[in-house]
């Protein structure tokens, strides 16, 4: 197996469209796993800790432009206020070594169903930057999803940056598993409401082939929030919001979990992230999950 250690955006790209075999490799969070368990063995490996450009974020024009480097601990300390429900995300990946380390450039990278970042991606309405030597592009979130471990990707390109617009109302995100971190999601939810501009957005993860937003559940809550109310919101509301959120998941039976329950369990978090939404925008103390 070769090693390929790149120290510029530009090598490492040159190096991807040379070596399309080349597996990308940063925190290793994902990849080091399949490795030592031989469930992989690529001819190559294209690390690149030596590239400085994919360890920034900036915001600018109320978008947030996070470089695919960036670990989920920064993401926790630093994108809080920007981005909350991605940070209330990132504090469940793993443990605090594998917060260091991983990132969300590289959980978009395995694309796997259970990603605990990709709920939160499609929710906001992220897009994805990749580039090549060919040049870049941007792919929405809700296109880079195409089946299990399986993206949106060419052979010669690489994840740059995720572009996110930074919070503009109450975001939640929440999960279920066997304890808050450390674990493979049975199911997660993320949820982000709009006020401004009376819009929602709302995702499943680990309930489907692929992450996926729950649009009609999106549309009921665009149309029937009480925008401009500060009132709580009615149980039937919250009900009807849980049981479209329910159906926008096509889960399977497997060692976490059973379908129906996932169906159960990603109502009962989309009224409770709802809840809380709501009491943001209405001004509670009360902040997350």
């Amino acid at each position: 197996m070769d090693f390929l250690r790149p120290e510029s955006l530009a090598e490492a790209l040159a190096v991807k469209a040379e070596r399309p075999d080349a597996v990308p490799i940063a925190g290793g969070t994902d990849v080091m796993v399949e490795l030592n368990f031989d469930h992989r063995r690529p001819a190559a490996l294209l690390d690149l800790n030596r590239v400085s450009e994919l360890v920034g974020w900036s915001i600018a024009d109320g978008e947030v432009r996070l470089g695919a480097g960036v670990p989920y601990a920064r993401v926790i300390t630093e994108l809080g206020e920007p981005l909350p429900a991605l940070a209330m995300a990132s504090r469940t990946v793993g443990s605090p070594q594998i917060r260091n380390r991983g990132t969300v450039g590289g959980n978009l990278g395995a694309a796997s169903p259970a990603g605990d970042t990709h709920p939160v991606l499609l929710a906001l309405g992220g897009r994805v930057e990749v580039a090549s030597v060919r040049g870049t592009r941007f792919v929405p979130a809700d296109e880079f999803y195409l089946g299990v471990k399986r993206n949106a990707l060419e052979p010669d390109e690489l994840i740059i940056a995720v572009h996110l617009p930074a919070s503009a109302g109450p975001q939640q995100f929440a999960k279920v598993g066997t304890r808050n971190a450390m674990v493979i999601a049975v199911c997660s939810f993320a949820l982000s409401l709009r006020p401004e501009k009376t819009e929602a957005g709302a995702a499943v993860g680990s309930a489907a082939p692929t992450p996926r937003r729950a649009r009609e559940a999106e549309d009921f809550l665009a149309a029937k929030l009480p925008w401009g109310s500060r009132e709580p919101l009615a149980d039937s509301l919250k009900r009807r919001f849980g049981e479209l959120v329910a159906g926008a998941a096509a889960p399977i039976d497997d060692v976490r979990g059973s379908a129906e329950y996932r169906k159960h369990a990603l109502s009962v978090l989309a009224r409770r992230t709802l809840t809380w939404a709501w009491d943001e925008h209405r001004g509670s103390d009360r902040e997350c999950a």
